[in-house]
């Protein structure tokens, strides 16, 4: 179990699945740069980022921008949309919410601006969602959903236990790396064409340097 001060952005568990080194430039040398890729994704999450914004319509609930947080994966985030759907087994431990009084099955969605990656690290970042709020709330969340904006299409995604030992598996690497403040090497691969920090990545002297406390050393000597 980890501290509230031990927490990590769940968020990261993304962009470490897609790159290691791409997830220690932003999250411990606190480097960004955006491309299209990244503005798009912005653009689409304004539509879905209000917190306050609760809607009831043909028996489901929204809530948008819940927060969510796990002690044992060490994550805190934001969930892009929870659906409450009525709940119909009960042997499960339903959801309850004041506003909409009633018991309900949640169903985390995450919004992307492209479309469904093979590779499978959007499933991490939903899979690590479902957790924290199993974790937060004592209930089960067998499945979740991705709405991709490229194709306007929506895909269901099961919690599977691969996927959850996964899941562990990356926030233990993560939480690893961060206490030793080391950014890992770079190496070049086809997916390095969409990466926002590739120019910062291959073009700059940081990717000469193996940790954050290397390369404040080396501008010293300069």
């Amino acid at each position: 179990m980890y501290s509230d001060d031990d927490l990590l952005m769940l968020s990261g568990i993304q962009h470490y699945a897609f790159c290691p080194r791409q997830w220690a430039l932003i999250h411990i040398e606190q480097q960004w740069d955006d491309n299209h890729l990244t503005l798009e994704g912005q653009w689409l999450h304004r539509k879905v980022d209000n917190p306050l914004d609760m809607t009831f319509s043909a028996g489901t609930v929204c809530l948008r921008a819940v927060p969510v947080k796990s002690l044992r994966l060490g994550f805190f985030g934001i969930a892009d949309l929870l659906e409450l759907h009525p709940l119909d087994d009960e042997a499960e431990k339903p959801f309850l919410i004041d506003k909409y009084p009633g018991k309900w099955k949640v169903v985390p969605v995450e919004y992307k601006h492209g479309k469904h990656k093979e590779d499978g690290i959007d499933d991490v970042q939903l899979c690590a969602q479902a957790m924290c709020l199993e974790e937060m709330y004592g209930i089960d969340i067998p499945s979740g959903s991705f709405f991709y904006g490229a194709t306007r299409s929506r895909e269901t995604l099961t919690f599977d236990v691969a996927l959850r030992d996964k899941v562990t598996a990356l926030s233990s690497q993560m939480h690893h790396i961060f206490e030793e403040g080391k950014t890992p090497k770079a190496v070049l691969s086809a997916k390095c064409k969409s990466c926002s920090l590739r120019e910062l990545c291959f073009e700059s002297d940081l990717r000469y340097a193996s940790s954050v406390k290397h390369y404040l050393a080396q501008l010293k000597e300069e």
